[in-house]
């Protein structure tokens, strides 16, 4: 099992994930926003970051950007319930141009978070980037 750091401005949401994380035997750490997550990330190890995108303070694109300048191997699965469509596609689109391994839409479904998850972590994964699988999770 893993240590993964859950960034998300929804306590709701924040809890649920790391309830979920924790019954299935990880670590887990928690940030409200990019920059607290940041802070966990940098004094801590990590094995994973699951990142919400639209967050007050530092969202979560540039959170990835973060991340993936002084970590380009962490996978990164992103969450976002917005369905904003813009220049680039919708925010999770642009999350993986960013870098994420990973979107989900909210809302989750335990089945979709630990399917992510698992997938993230796998050794054979060894962090780098997964193969392109269309459902409610998406790997890049």
């Amino acid at each position: 099992m893993g240590h993964v750091l859950v960034i998300d401005d929804d306590r709701v949401v924040l809890a649920l994930v790391s309830g979920i994380l924790e019954a299935h035997g990880h670590q887990v750490s928690t940030a409200q926003d990019g920059r607290a997550g940041m802070n966990v990330f940098s004094n801590h190890h990590v094995d994973l970051v699951v990142t919400d995108i639209v967050m007050p303070g530092q969202e979560g694109m540039a959170t990835i950007g973060a991340i993936r300048r002084v970590s380009p191997k962490v996978p990164i699965l992103a969450m976002s319930g917005s369905s904003t469509q813009g220049r680039y596609g919708s925010y999770l689109d642009a999350a993986t141009l960013l870098g994420a391994n990973a979107t989900l839409a909210k809302p989750i479904t335990i089945d979709g978070l630990m399917t992510a998850v698992d997938r993230l972590l796998a050794p054979e994964c060894g962090g780098v980037r997964g193969t392109d699988v269309r459902a409610d999770i998406a790997f890049s």
